[in-house]
C-alpha cells in the first residue's frame, strides 16, 4: 500500500538520487512539490524550541546544536521509508546507496563493507482453526468473516490494506514481506489450541497444576515476560508443544514480525567473520548452526487473530493462573481444544549479501583512537521508527559535522558513523564488522554510541556503562527538550524519574551494542525516545504512523540527534576522557546488595565486595589525577604522552570485565558484569544469575562468584595501569 502524505509535514528542496530513471524523475517532481506546499508550516510555524543558552559552551557545540534541522531529518526519513526494505533484498540495497551517496554529498569518506550471510525468508504459511459444536470461550467469530456456522475457517496471517511478498527477493515496490519468524524450522502440525501465557517455566508449571496437558498442542504465546521469542519457542518444544503461534498485546490488527534465532551474528561463521568470497562456513545441517534455531516451528499473529482463536477455547479460567490475566481481558479460557489448529509454516535459509555502511572522519590528533556511532538501517517493513527514525539521525549528525568540517572543526579523534545491515536477523552486520575487526577495536576503540528506534514516543530513555554516566546527563542539559518549551532535556528527564535520571543498563541483546560491549568490552550507550510503539515490526511502521503518533514535528528527532552527536564531540574532543569509574563502583555494589537476596548463608559474596572496594580505591586514584592534570593543562603544562597514557587506562578498565572463556553454555558473550542470562531475571552478572535460577551446586555459584571478582579486580588494575 502506498503511504500517503499530509501537508503538514516537511520536505528538503534538496532530492539526493543514484539514478535518472524516469521514475526517479517522476519521484524528484512530486517530492519537490509536495516541499513547496509543505514547508512553510513546519520550518516556519513550527521550528524546534530554541536551546538553552550556550554562553560557556566550545565554539563548535554551539553550531552543532544550532545548525539542527527538523525538515531536513524529516525528509532523510521520508526517502528511507518509501518501501519495505528487508536485508538481503534489492531495496535494502537501494538504502544503502542512498545512504552512502548522502555521506559522499557531505564530503566525508565513505566504504561499504559486505558480508555474505545466512538469512532466513518465508516461502508459505497458513493456518486453519477447527472448531466443534462444544466449543467454549466467550465469543469465537471472525470480526472480518462470520465463522459461527461453519467447522473449520482460515486463519489471518497477514494486516489487511497491504501487498505482501512471501519470496525473499521482492521487487522494489509497495509489499512487504508477509509475517513470519526468521530461521523458525519448518513443518506441519495439527494439534488442539492452549494458551500458555508468556511461555515460561512458571506458566507451564501453573497449567500443570490446573491439570491442562498441553502436550502435543499448538500453543498460544502472549510475547513478553523477558522470554526471547527464542526462548519462548525452545521451551515450548521442551514442553511438548507441536508448534506455536505468538501474539504481542496492543497490537490490534498488526503483526510483529522477529527472529527465533539464538544469540547473535551469522549462523555459519559463529566467532569468525563472514566474507564476501570462499571463507570458510559451516554447514547449516552442523549442531553449531542447528543448535541456534529452535526445534518447534513458529508463527506471528496479531492480536485480533490471537483473540479469535482464544475466545473458542474451553478449559480453566484464566484468572485461576495468572493474576495479571491476559491482555485480551474478555477472553479467560486456556484449553487446551475444543478447537484444533492446522498449523503449516515453510521458509528458506539461504546466503545473501549485506551491507554495512561507513563514513569516517580522521582525527587530527590521535587517529588511531575510534569514537563509533551505529544505527543499523534494515527493516522487516518500512521501517520508519526502527530503526530509520535512528538513521534519519545519523545522516542529520553527519551533516552537522560536515558543515563544522567547512568552518575548520576537524576531531581530535577519529569518528566512525555506521549503517548496519541485518540488525533484525540477529545483530549480523555489527557482530560480522566487530569480530572482522576486533583486535583493532579492542585496543583502539574509545566508546560506541548505539541508538536504533531513535524516536517511538514520548520521554527520553538512556542506557550505558557506568563510567558514562556523568557526560551522558551532562550532555542533556545541553540539548533543549522537544516537548516543553524552556527547558533542557535534563530537567524533565529529572522530573519524570522523581530523583536523579535513572540510566539503565546494557545486559540484553536489543540492538547492535551487544558485539562491542559483549564481545569487545567497549564502553557503550544507547538512546531512545519512548518507550515502546503499538506497530512494532509491524507493516503499520511507516512514515504516516511516525507523523500522525510518534513525532509529528520532529523534534524528538532533533533531540536525540543532539545528545547522540554531542557525546560524541566530548568522546572525541575532550583532551581527557570525559569517564568516571566511581559510578561504577556504586552500582556494582548495588547490584550485589541485590544479589544477597538469592543466595544461600553457604555461598560467600566477599570476593565481589573486596574487588569493588579495589576498584573504588583505583576510581579515586585516577580521578585525583584528571584533576591534576587539568590544573596542569591550564597553565599549560601539557604532557601529551602522559595524558594519553591516561586515557588509556581509562578506555581499556571496560575490557577488565571481559573473560575469554565467557559465559557458561554462551561462550561469545565475554562480559562477565552485563550479560544475557538464561532466565533473564537478573541485569547483571549472568553466570551467576544462570547458575542460582538453573539450581547448580553452591560451589558452581561459588565459582562464578571467584570468576566475577577476578573480572571487576582485572578493571581496577588497567585503571590503575600498573602491574602487581
Amino acid at each position: 500500500m502506498a503511504q500517503s502524505f499530509h501537508t503538514s509535514l516537511p520536505k528538503s528542496t534538496t532530492i539526493f538520487t543514484t539514478s535518472t530513471s524516469p521514475a526517479c524523475t517522476l519521484i524528484f517532481i512530486f517530492t519537490f512539490t509536495l516541499c513547496i506546499i509543505s514547508i512553510y508550516t513546519l520550518h516556519h510555524h513550527h521550528s524546534p524550541p530554541p536551546p538553552p543558552p550556550l554562553n560557556h559552551h566550545p565554539p563548535f557545540t554551539s553550531t552543532f546544536l544550532n545548525s539542527a534541522s527538523n525538515y531536513t531529518i524529516s525528509t532523510y526519513l521520508r526517502h528511507l521509508t518509501l518501501h519495505p526494505h528487508l536485508a538481503g533484498t534489492p531495496p535494502s540495497t537501494t538504502t544503502a546507496a542512498y545512504v552512502t551517496s548522502l555521506f559522499n554529498s557531505l564530503n566525508i569518506q565513505t566504504h561499504v563493507t559486505n558480508y555474505s550471510v545466512l538469512l532466513s525468508y518465508p516461502v508459505f504459511s497458513s493456518l486453519t482453526a477447527h472448531f466443534n459444536d462444544s466449543r467454549g470461550g466467550k465469543g469465537g467469530t471472525d470480526p472480518r468473516t462470520d465463522i459461527s456456522s461453519t467447522s473449520s475457517a482460515a486463519v489471518t496471517l497477514t494486516e489487511p490494506g497491504f501487498g505482501y511478498t512471501l519470496h525473499g527477493n521482492p521487487n522494489p515496490g509497495s509489499e512487504v514481506v508477509k509475517p513470519y519468524h526468521a530461521y523458525s524450522p519448518s513443518g506441519t502440525a495439527y494439534g488442539k489450541a492452549v494458551y500458555v501465557n508468556h511461555g515460561r517455566e512458571e506458566d507451564y508449571v501453573a497449567l500443570a497444576a490446573a491439570g491442562v496437558n498441553i502436550h502435543g498442542c499448538v500453543a498460544v504465546v502472549r510475547r513478553g515476560g523477558g522470554m526471547s521469542r527464542n526462548a519462548v519457542a525452545v521451551k515450548a518444544g521442551e514442553k511438548g508443544v507441536v508448534a506455536m503461534v505468538m501474539y504481542t498485546g496492543g497490537t490490534g490488527v498488526g503483526v510483529e514480525r522477529g527472529t527465533v534465532l539464538d544469540g547473535v551474528g551469522d549462523p555459519l561463521t559463529p566467532g569468525w567473520a563472514s566474507g564476501n568470497g570462499d571463507e570458510e562456513r559451516l554447514r547449516v545441517e552442523d549442531s553449531e548452526v542447528s543448535g541456534r534455531f529452535p526445534g518447534v516451528p513458529s508463527l506471528p499473529v496479531s492480536e485480533e487473530t490471537a483473540g479469535w482463536i482464544l475466545g473458542s477455547l474451553g478449559g480453566p479460567r484464566v484468572g485461576r493462573l495468572w493474576k495479571d490475566g491476559d491482555v485480551l481481558r474478555k477472553f479467560d479460557r486456556v484449553g487446551p481444544g475444543p478447537t484444533y489448529l492446522n498449523f503449516t509454516y515453510q521458509g528458506e535459509n539461504k546466503v545473501a549479501t549485506i551491507q554495512n555502511v561507513f563514513g569516517v572522519i580522521k582525527g587530527s590528533e590521535e587517529s588511531d583512537r575510534f569514537v563509533v556511532l551505529g544505527n543499523h538501517r534494515d527493516a522487516w517493513t518500512y521501517g520508519a521508527v526502527d530503526p530509520n527514525s535512528g538513521t534519519a539521525a545519523l545522516i542529520d549528525i553527519a551533516r552537522r559535522y560536515s558543515l563544522m568540517m567547512r568552518m575548520g572543526w576537524i576531531p581530535k579523534r577519529t569518528i566512525y558513523l555506521c549503517s548496519w545491515d541485518a540488525e533484525e536477523f540477529g545483530m549480523i552486520g555489527s557482530t560480522e564488522w566487530v569480530e572482522q575487526n576486533l583486535l583493532n577495536l579492542g585496543s583502539k576503540a574509545v566508546a560506541y554510541i548505539n541508538v536504533d528506534c531513535a524516536v517511538q514516543g514520548p520521554g527520553f530513555f538512556a542506557a550505558a556503562t557506568p563510567q558514562l554516566d556523568d557526560i551522558l546527563v551532562e550532555v542533556t542539559k545541553k540539548v533543549a527538550d522537544p516537548d516543553f518549551s524552556g527547558l533542557t532535556l535534563f530537567d524533565k528527564w529529572i522530573a519524570n524519574a522523581e530523583g536523579p535520571p535513572l540510566i539503565e543498563r546494557l545486559s540484553d541483546v536489543f540492538s547492535d551494542y551487544s558485539s562491542f560491549l559483549h564481545h569487545a568490552g567497549v564502553p557503550s550507550v544507547d538512546l531512545y525516545y519512548g518507550k515502546d510503539f503499538p506497530v512494532y515490526h509491524t507493516a503499520f511502521d511507516s512514515y504516516d504512523w511516525m507523523v500522525k503518533h510518534g513525532d509529528p514535528l520532529f523534534h524528538r528527532h532533533v533531540a536525540v540527534a543532539g545528545v547522540w552527536g554531542l557525546l560524541a564531540l566530548h568522546l572525541t574532543d575532550d583532551p581527557i576522557l570525559p569517564f568516571n569509574y566511581l559510578p561504577y563502583a556504586a552500582q556494582l555494589q548495588n547490584h550485589t546488595k541485590s544479589l544477597y537476596k538469592l543466595i544461600k548463608e553457604d555461598v560467600s559474596l566477599h570476593p565481589i565486595t573486596s574487588a569493588i572496594e579495589e576498584l573504588e580505591d583505583a576510581a579515586k586514584q585516577v580521578n585525583d589525577e584528571i584533576k591534576i592534570m587539568k590544573e596542569e593543562e591550564a597553565k599549560g603544562h601539557v604532557s601529551v604522552l602522559k595524558r594519553r597514557m591516561l586515557n588509556d587506562r581509562l578506555m581499556f578498565a571496560e575490557r577488565g570485565f571481559l573473560d575469554s572463556d565467557g559465559i557458561q553454555g554462551r561462550q561469545w558473550f565475554k562480559h562477565l558484569v552485563y550479560g544475557p542470562a538464561n532466565e533473564g531475571k537478573l541485569g547483571f552478572f549472568p553466570g551467576v544469575a544462570d547458575a542460582i535460577y538453573e539450581l547448580k551446586s553452591q560451589a558452581v555459584i561459588q565459582h562464578e562468584i571467584w570468576r566475577v571478582s577476578r573480572a571487576i579486580q582485572r578493571a581496577a588494575s588497567a585503571l590503575k595501569g600498573e602491574l602487581t
